[in-house]
């Protein structure tokens, strides 16, 4: 008895021993800087090598035509062409995806990778370029005073491409919001569709964090996809037009 009693001590003081020598390190900051890589690099044979089985099935599945842009089509604030032909692929797909109808369709403004797409052919890898993050679709339902917080929010940021949903900007609030053509009430409840990054609470979107989320794991690229399919079965190039979404009020 008297063995177990000494031996217990002596594991435990082990143990201690050997937990107190570890350090543990937390980043206090995070830094993120973009390389673009094009022919201009430096270039390794043996990598060259290793890649080049499965080089030209990549350069094939990126440089296949997936539309055509009718007129060049700008990202802008507080409302472009590009923006809202975003936004619209969003809000239709969501509804689709989601079998849900829609209230409103969100993009943030540094979500769109791109300044520009050009008239002519769209490519699959133009695409990736436009959005290359996995962000997937995300549908909440939410009060008209948290959506007014969150509208306030992206008029703060100068405007963000949106669809179902007409404001003015004003001293970095949004005012005079319609959605679905009728004023924003602040006791009702709306559906909305974001990005699960913005779901979550970033880009200073805190009042969305803690709302329940709806998803299924559809990414905001592949509704980008699915939406140029939509509009050519439709017969119709992709396009998007100034709608007076978002506009500085006078």
């Amino acid at each position: 008895m008297k063995r177990h009693t000494l031996f217990a001590p002596v594991i435990l003081l082990w143990l201690l021993a050997g937990t107190s020598c570890n350090t543990t390190y937390q980043s206090q900051t995070l830094q993120y800087k973009s390389y673009r890589i094009n022919d201009a690099a430096t270039k390794d044979s043996a990598v060259n090598q290793f890649l080049e089985p499965y080089r030209s099935n990549v350069n094939r599945t990126m440089n296949s035509v997936v539309g055509i842009v009718d007129e060049s089509m700008d990202k802008a604030q507080p409302e472009s062409r590009l923006g809202n032909f975003m936004a619209d692929a969003m809000f239709t797909m969501a509804a689709e995806k989601y079998n849900t109808p829609v209230d409103a369709a969100f993009i943030n403004f540094g979500g769109i990778r791109l300044t520009q797409l050009p008239k002519g052919e769209v490519t699959t890898g133009k695409v990736f370029e436009l959005m290359p993050f996995d962000n997937i679709l995300i549908i909440q339902k939410i009060k008209g005073d948290v959506l007014q917080q969150f509208l306030n929010l992206t008029a703060g940021k100068g405007g963000w491409p949106c669809a179902g949903i007409t404001m003015q900007l004003q001293d970095k609030k949004a005012i005079n919001v319609l959605v679905g053509g009728k004023p924003l009430d602040p006791e009702k409840i709306y559906t909305i569709v974001n990005s699960d990054f913005i779901a979550n609470g970033g880009d200073n979107a805190d009042m969305l964090r803690t709302i329940p989320q709806i998803s299924n794991g559809y990414l905001m690229r592949d509704a980008v996809f699915d939406y140029i399919k939509k509009l050519k079965v439709q017969g119709k190039n992709i396009t998007a037009n100034i709608e007076n979404r978002v506009t500085n009020a006078q």
